[in-house]
Order: structure tokens, then C-alpha cells, then sequence
């Protein structure tokens, strides 16, 4: 490399130390201070603030401890671009970066085609210009590394459309590789302490329940503040892509608390990680689910985007917060279809309601069903706000009834039935008969018992059965 290809510090020997030594001394010390604390999964990616050192280099260590367990050797980092707006992100093209500890080189192989993929991506010179929110993150990935490869990306539109563009892109290159994400950002700036933790507790609440799209709806109604909300939303959106289900925020403090002095306006900081939890990624890749459900032709997408709505509904409505705004949706989601929404605590069921036929678009369909599964479901009681984190949430989208006239139509693995009779009806989802192993006159019987009818009533001449199928995610 040479010495005209490298972008240069701008931020050594002030927001950290300049000296090499010293450097390395004060983030091993923040490092030490740091008690390990396991994830339980494998990290996909980190929030990090990028205030100087003496005032956030404490809380991005309790981020940065977690890859002493789990090491990367390529990194990718999104942070905002404070001082130019422009659209989409500009990656730095050259030959690297340097800080005191010695230069970091890019990994072309992502940077050059996350380039030749998309017009969003491209150099913007004025961006990089005294930019330190990037830069600032590099010292400590040095210590706990070593040698790696930078992906540097600046964030110049954060819109919430923007960013699930720029984290299909970075999904595309990074899917089956070995990348860590992070992304750079402080939280609330220069309110009063009470103030701040207000606003900051939002942002640490979208994190837990990963909640990008409602993170953007609360930094657009200015329920929280943070500068690199952009490059938060599109981690977290690339990150679940990528496989991540779960998200934790590890550590929140302000200037005031790292200072002692809260009788001025404070800056939050955060560090917080989003890994994939084994528990919950086997539960919901095992047996019955794929094997019960059928496609409908909703993308991948679509089908994040219902589940944010569902689950951003119920954390709403048990927060007693407002209700997000619904994000941009395609067609597909404004189609008049049924759906229900089952919830999960662990392996035991806590909720679970839907319509059969839908009256109206899928996408208020399943917002509907989800607050009605978690607080209106007569079998169990409301949902407290204490069970959120551990919720996992399974959507079914059905087809049209169709009605059966011989048994045989049934198939297990493809059909839930409905059954009625006078004032009587019981319906079982697809994936119930083949959770429990029933064929098909089983599954009859167990439909007829829900519509607290006889088990062999579905064999009577007045009791009409129907079956559907369903998109289950």
C-alpha cells in the first residue's frame, strides 16, 4: 500500500490517545474492567457508541469484550456521516486506514462489489472529511482481533427505506461469510439526566425487542434520539437476515454518569449485541412448521415485515407506548386474506387467535390477531411486559376454504381443517396434525372435540368440513 492510498487519522491524540502504547494501555484497561458475560449464541452483530474514549470507551468494551469468545477476521462497520448528507452510503475505496496501532485494510472483496452491486454505494470524499465515527471504532477492534479486513461504510440518508435497501445489499455479500456487523452510534445528546434516560430507554427497548422498523418510527416522532439511527436500522435489518434472533442491549450510560456531573446536558451511550440464540433458531427451524407450510409467494421481506407489525403491536400495547406508523408495503400485504398469529413462551403455547376468512388487508389482519393473541385470548391472561423477550411469535397466512367432500382430500403436512355444525365450529391449524403426529381421521376427531362437538361427528350428514392450507413463518 502507499502512503497516498491510506486515509489518515483525524481524530488521534484527541477523541483517543496518539501514542500507540498509551492507546492500547487505556482500552485493555476498559477491557479488563468489562466482567465476562457470555452470549449464549453466535454474535452477528454490534452497536458501539463513538464518543471519545473518556467518555464511551467504558460502555463500547462491554460490545467489544464479546469478540474475545468469538473472534472475526473480516469486520464490517456502518456509522453516519455527521458533517455531509448525501443519498445512499459512501465506502472508502482505497487502500486502508490508519490509527496509531498500524493500518487496517479493506476487504476488496466486499468493498468492490457492494459497488458494482448497487448505485447506493460509492465514494463521497467530503463524507470521510474529519468524519471520526468510524474511525473511532478501529483502535479497539485492533486490540481484540488483531489482523482483520474493513468493510467502511458512511450512512448519508438514514431513512428507514434507505436502510433496508442498503441491508439487502449487505445481506447479499455477507451471507455464508464469516462478517461481524457493527454499527456506530450515540444515543440522546444534551438533554437533562431524567431526560435523557427517557429518551435513551427507547432505543434500549427497540434493541431487546429487535425492532428496527419501530426504531424508526420512534426516532421520527422523536420518542428517542440517536445519530446513527440509521446505521442501527440497517444492522438490525441485515443482522436478522443474516440469522440473528435475538437482541440485548449489554451496557447504557451517559457523559453525566462516566463524569458525575448530571447537572448538565448529557450525551447516552450504549453497547449492545445481536446474536443468534439456539434455543429459539432450533424451535423455529425444527419438524413441523416447514413441513406443514406452504408457499404463498410472500418474500422473505414481506414476511420480516408482517412479523415486525405483529410484534411491534403487542410491545406498543403492553408498554402503553403509541402505536408505530405502518411502514411502505407492497401488494401482497394489502391483499384481503386470513391469518392467525400463535405466540410461544418456550415450548408452551401463549396465545393464539386468527380469521379464518379475512375482512380486510393482511397486514392490519395480522396486527389485529397478534394484540388479540396476547392480550384478548380467553385462556390465558394478558401479557406482561416482563414476558416480552422470551415471546416467539409464528404467523399463519391462509388460503380460501375449500370444502371437503371426501376424507381422502385431506392431506397431512398441507391441511388444517375447519369444521361446523348448527352453532358449533372448531378449527386446527396445518401444523397441529403434523406436530402430533395424527393422520388424518385423527386429526377429524381432534377438530370435531375443538368444536366441542363428538368425535365422530364429522362423519354426520349436517356437519360440513373445510380445509385450507397456510404460509406458516
Amino acid at each position: 500500500m502507499t502512503q497516498e492510498k491510506i486515509r489518515e487519522s483525524v481524530v488521534a491524540g484527541t477523541w483517543y490517545p496518539g501514542h500507540p502504547g498509551a492507546l492500547k494501555k487505556q482500552i485493555e484497561h476498559y477491557l479488563d474492567a468489562v466482567p465476562p458475560a457470555p452470549l449464549g449464541g453466535t454474535l452477528v452483530g454490534l452497536i458501539v457508541p463513538h464518543a471519545g474514549y473518556i467518555y464511551s470507551g467504558g460502555i463500547a468494551a462491554h460490545a467489544y469484550k464479546t469478540l474475545l469468545q468469538q473472534p472475526f477476521g473480516r469486520v464490517l462497520i456502518l456509522a453516519p456521516s455527521h458533517r455531509a448528507h448525501f443519498q445512499g452510503a459512501s465506502v472508502y475505496q482505497f487502500g486502508g486506514y490508519r490509527t496509531p496501532l498500524g493500518i487496517v485494510p479493506l476487504d476488496h472483496e466486499i468493498v468492490d462489489s457492494l459497488s458494482r452491486q448497487s448505485p447506493l454505494f460509492h465514494y463521497v470524499p467530503r463524507a470521510e472529511s474529519q468524519e471520526h465515527s468510524l474511525e473511532i471504532q478501529l483502535p479497539f477492534l485492533q486490540v481484540v482481533l488483531g489482523e482483520f479486513r474493513l468493510t467502511p461504510i458512511l450512512i448519508g440518508d438514514q431513512s428507514f427505506e434507505t436502510c433496508q435497501k442498503l441491508a439487502d445489499a449487505i445481506v447479499h455479500e455477507c451471507e455464508g461469510e464469516d462478517v461481524l456487523l457493527v454499527a456506530s452510534s450515540d444515543l440522546s445528546h444534551y438533554h437533562p439526566y431524567q431526560e435523557a434516560k427517557r429518551l435513551d430507554q427507547a432505543v434500549l427497548d427497540r434493541v431487546a425487542a429487535f425492532d428496527p422498523s419501530g426504531l424508526a418510527a420512534d426516532l421520527t416522532h422523536g420518542i428517542c434520539e440517536a445519530c446513527g439511527g440509521g446505521p442501527m436500522m440497517t444492522l438490525m435489518l441485515a443482522a436478522r437476515k443474516l440469522g440473528a434472533n435475538k437482541g440485548k442491549a449489554l451496557h447504557y450510560a451517559n457523559s453525566g454518569d462516566v463524569t458525575g456531573d448530571t447537572t448538565q446536558g448529557v450525551v447516552g451511550y450504549m453497547a449492545a449485541a445481536f446474536y443468534d440464540n439456539p434455543g429459539k433458531t432450533e424451535k423455529k427451524s425444527s419438524s413441523y412448521r416447514h413441513k406443514a407450510s406452504i408457499d404463498l409467494g410472500l418474500s422473505l421481506e414481506e414476511k420480516q415485515t408482517l412479523r415486525e407489525i405483529a410484534l411491534q403491536a403487542i410491545r406498543s400495547q403492553c408498554l402503553q407506548q403509541p402505536m408505530p406508523t405502518t411502514p411502505a408495503l407492497s401488494p401482497k400485504l394489502k391483499e384481503t386474506r386470513g391469518a392467525f398469529v400463535c405466540l410461544h413462551k418456550g415450548k408452551d403455547l401463549r396465545g393464539c387467535i386468527g380469521m379464518i376468512e379475512g375482512l380486510g388487508p393482511l397486514y392490519q389482519t395480522v396486527k389485529e390477531m397478534a394484540l388479540q393473541a396476547a392480550f384478548s385470548d380467553p385462556r390465558f391472561c394478558p401479557l406482561d411486559r416482563d414476558e416480552l423477550d422470551d415471546l416467539d411469535l409464528e404467523i399463519s397466512v391462509l388460503t380460501a376454504l375449500e370444502q371437503v367432500k371426501d376424507p381422502s382430500q385431506i392431506e397431512i403436512g398441507k391441511h388444517g381443517l375447519l369444521i361446523r355444525k348448527k352453532f358449533h365450529s372448531g378449527l386446527l391449524l396445518p401444523q397441529v396434525a403434523t406436530e402430533q403426529g395424527w393422520d388424518r381421521y385423527q386429526f377429524l376427531e381432534a377438530t370435531c372435540r375443538k368444536a366441542s362437538l363428538a368425535p365422530a361427528a364429522w362423519k354426520e350428514k349436517e356437519t360440513q368440513i373445510y380445509m385450507f392450507s397456510a404460509d406458516i413463518f
